[in-house]
């Protein structure tokens, strides 16, 4: 099960690294092509990794960076970067996520 993960995790990093390479080439079809595998493969990671709480916190947070980047990536490409502000709130949410983790552990163990 986890070198199953291991290699999702892998290929998970492949896709992110190709949606930015198109984005920073910007070749948008590209960019936004692969925004979707890359999101739907870190939803199915924060799925297959639910049983555990340090997993599901950090793949959720890594949810929220993509989804926030992805915005992000949009709004540079068609919106003049008008709609970075909507990206934020992802970006806050994984934040919160990996803050109750660690605190939860924290205090649990205090």
């Amino acid at each position: 099960m986890i070198g199953n993960i291991r290699k999702k995790e892998n290929l998970h990093i492949v896709l992110w690294l190709i949606k930015d390479f198109g984005w920073i080439m910007d070749f948008k079809i590209l960019a936004l092509l692969m925004a979707v595998p890359t999101l739907a493969l870190a939803a199915q990671l924060c799925w297959i990794t639910r049983v555990d709480r340090s997993e599901l916190h950090h793949n959720g947070a890594v949810l929220c960076w993509i989804s926030a980047n992805v915005i992000w990536m949009t709004g540079e490409f068609f919106y003049n970067d008008g709609i970075r502000h909507l990206a934020a709130p992802f970006f806050v949410l994984g934040l919160i996520i990996l803050a109750k983790f660690y605190l939860g552990t924290l205090f649990k163990h205090k």
